[in-house]
Formats: structure tokens, sequence, C-alpha cells
């Protein structure tokens, strides 16, 4: 439980206030992960079961629809006042879709300039390898983080 309290607190001193939206996200996405509530936002919501479903149907769709509450209210909970408001009559999918059409330039532009310093990173002569190496991967990790995922031939043929 104090995990959850740490983690949660991560997010309450990173509210969303607009310029940082990938570190939100990502901070969001980790406390979701342990939560188990991260599927919320990657899963479609599943159709309201029919009258003669089975309970075990029945108890999938309130676990989906419980678990999404529980979400919608944690991403509420980190946002600046001026983001609640807009953002209370939504669903947790529904906030990150819209969030995505919000940000989704200022996404692009961070992804391309982590991509530049990327292809253009040169050890310094007398650097250290393990620093140069760790600084590559960096990048790497922080390219797959906001949706560019390259391959890992690539990956490794860069750093090398």
């Amino acid at each position: 439980m104090s995990t959850n309290l740490t983690l949660r607190s991560n997010l309450d001193a990173n509210k969303l206030t607009g310029h940082n939206y990938s570190d939100w996200l990502r901070n969001l996405r980790i406390v979701l992960r342990q939560e188990k509530k991260l599927y919320v936002l990657d899963t479609p919501a599943p159709s309201e079961p029919c009258s003669d479903a089975t309970d075990e149907e029945w108890e999938k769709y309130q676990h989906y629809i419980d678990d999404n509450e529980q979400a919608t209210c944690v991403m509420l909970a980190c946002m600046s006042l001026e983001f609640q408001r807009q953002h209370e009559n939504m669903d947790a999918p529904t906030m990150i879709l819209h969030l995505k059409e919000l940000f989704g330039a200022q996404s692009r532009v961070e992804r391309y300039q982590i991509s530049k310093a990327l292809f253009q990173c040169k050890m310094a002569e007398g650097s250290s390898v393990n620093t140069h190496v760790l600084k590559m991967i960096g990048y790497i990790e922080k390219l797959a983080e906001l949706g560019f995922v390259m391959d890992h031939e690539l990956n490794i043929d860069l750093v090398l």
C-alpha cells in the first residue's frame, strides 16, 4: 500500500499543466501499471453484455467499468484545475485520446529533437564509453516512450 501512495504522490507533485504532457503520461502509466489498471488506457471498452449473458461476462464487464472509473479519478486528480474542468465528463480512454490530440504536436517535436540528438551523438575523445552508451540508450528509451520504437538491430548499429 505504501508503494501505491508513493507512486501516486509522484503524480500529485507533477500535475498535468500542458507543457509537461510527456512526463505526466509516463508517470501516469507507471502508476496505472502498478495498480493493474493500465489496460484501461490501451484496450477498447467492452460492450455491455446482453440480458442473458453469463455471470462471468457481467463480472468481466463490471471489472472493466470499475477499473476505468478508478483510472479516470487518478487522471483527474493529477491534473491542473483547468484540465480537470475540461475533462471531468470523460472516461480514461477518451481523456487520453483528447490529450493526445492536444499535445500530439508537442510529442512530435520532442521525438524529432531526441532522434536528432541520437543520430548526431558522437563520443568525445577521452570520454567514458560507458557514459556515452548510457546516454544513447537513454535517447532510445525516450523515443520508445514517445511511441517511436526502432528495430533492435538499428539500436545496436547506432550505439556501435
